[in-house]
């Protein structure tokens, strides 16, 4: 299960923690986790099975990243995070949105720190604001803001050159 899930794994991880070294030894605590609390997970037998897995690594991968950031009181820093890492196989997509899809991500690396590690959360890893605000020791309402602003730096930024694009909007 490691090998088969550690290059998901770090994918998410290295979305908060930029440093290759700390993200590595991230993501081995987080397999700690995953290998200890395995008899925790269940799922239906079904064909979402391996989603509801990788579901899973993901929430306790971001929890462990976000108690890494909290623990040594790391603040996020903008940019230099390779492309590779953001990117998400998606036969389904058409050239036109993959084009889109990168431009976002550039952007959401300019975005400031508190506005990308709540855009991270909610959008890309699937977070509530509830559990938002409980990880980040903030309140709801921050986290909406946070996130508010988040989507109008990049909605402004994205209609400069694509009109008719809409950031994540739920």
């Amino acid at each position: 299960m490691y090998e088969q899930y550690y290059g998901y794994a770090f994918k998410i991880v290295f979305r908060y923690i930029y440093r290759y070294e700390n993200a590595k030894d991230v993501v081995n605590d987080g397999f700690v986790k995953v290998f200890t609390r395995f008899d925790k997970f269940s799922c239906e037998e079904s064909e979402d099975q391996e989603k509801m897995l990788m579901g899973w690594i993901r929430k306790i991968m971001v929890n462990t990243a976000i108690d890494e950031l909290r623990r040594k009181n790391m603040i996020p820093e903008i940019g230099g995070i390779p492309e590779e890492v953001w990117e998400v196989p998606d036969v389904g997509q058409s050239a036109e949105q993959k084009l889109y899809y990168k431009e976002l991500i550039v952007l959401v690396k300019e975005l400031p720190p508190s506005y990308q590690v709540v855009f991270n959360m909610y959008v890309i890893d699937g977070f509530s604001h509830q559990e938002i605000a409980d990880k980040l020791n903030v309140s709801i309402g921050t986290s909406k803001s946070n996130l508010a602003k988040a989507r109008a730096y990049l909605q402004k930024k994205l209609n400069t050159d694509i009109p008719e694009i809409d950031v994540c909007s739920s």
